[in-house]
């Protein structure tokens, strides 16, 4: 099991990934996956219980399901570090004919996608179907989703919320990446999710609140969402970050949710990212 110490180099380095991968085609959403390195970190490296040999039939290990996919440079990056395909392979992002498509998809079936996703608010029904078929299979193991805060705008979320709550989906964890901003603008503004925390627990969920960029801090409330799991209620987690985090000029600012950094941007954001495990 790595240390903290590992786990923030493997984020550093899962941070360069992200902004060469939106630098080199000048295009993606380099905000919500630099946000959300440290947690894809924690879950992928210590949390779940998972098998780069990938296989569509998810007997006997922990599942993950990508709702914002959007922030698809920080998954590829998790799954090419973790071996799920060369990390060369990052080179290729929104590249004519790559298995690295904007938003994640099944019809390149590259390794550790299961769903098609980026229209938002579809993740958490899916993650509900996996969870409830692990169960009604006698499988053990746990799913695990991740939403964007502006996704809680779609009215499918808080149906599967409702059903979730009510099937007793107590094997899935769901982590809402609450960084108060959206592609327009702060959620506050746009249409404000007023207290997140208590619309979750009316909702019949167990709630647990983290920082996003403390790993101790992930590491605890992750293993904490595992422990209070399995006893009728599903778990949500909120998960306070910054967007952009790790790059400065980047940081809790809205307007790099979808926009790529220029060449000097580039050289800046790298020289505040250490290269750990070598840049692919």
């Amino acid at each position: 099991m790595p240390n903290t110490q590992q786990l923030q180099d493997i984020a550093s380095q899962v941070r360069r990934d992200i902004v060469r991968m939106v630098h080199a085609c000048q295009s993606g959403h380099p905000g919500g996956s630099l946000g959300c390195a440290d947690f894809m970190t924690v879950l992928f490296f210590e949390i779940m219980q998972h098998r780069p040999d990938f296989s569509i039939f998810f007997i006997g290990e922990d599942l993950f399901f990508l709702s914002n996919g959007h922030i698809s440079p920080v998954y590829y990056s998790i799954l090419a570090r973790s071996g799920y395909f060369p990390t060369a392979e990052l080179s290729t992002f929104r590249r004519l004919n790559s298995r690295l498509q904007g938003h994640p998809a099944t019809h390149e079936h590259l390794p550790g996608i299961r769903i098609a996703s980026g229209s938002l608010g579809q993740g958490l029904s899916v993650a509900i179907g996996a969870a409830l078929s692990k169960k009604q299979n006698g499988d053990d193991r746990w799913v695990f989703s991740l939403h964007g805060d502006g996704e809680l705008q779609e009215g499918q979320i808080w149906e599967a919320a409702m059903f979730a709550a009510h099937h007793k989906v107590d094997n899935l964890i769901a982590t809402v990446d609450w960084n108060g901003q959206q592609i327009d603008g702060p959620t506050n503004k746009i249409m404000s999710l007023g207290n997140l925390p208590a619309k979750w627990e009316a909702f019949g969920w167990e709630v647990l609140q983290t920082d996003g960029h403390d790993i101790a801090a992930l590491r605890n409330t992750l293993q904490t969402a595992k422990n209070s799991s399995k006893q009728g209620k599903p778990i949500m987690i909120l998960m306070k970050t910054a967007m952009g985090k790790g790059v400065s000029f980047m940081e809790g600012s809205h307007e790099w949710h979808g926009i790529a950094p220029n060449d000097a941007q580039l050289a800046t954001a790298l020289a505040e990212l250490r290269e750990t495990l070598g840049d692919y």
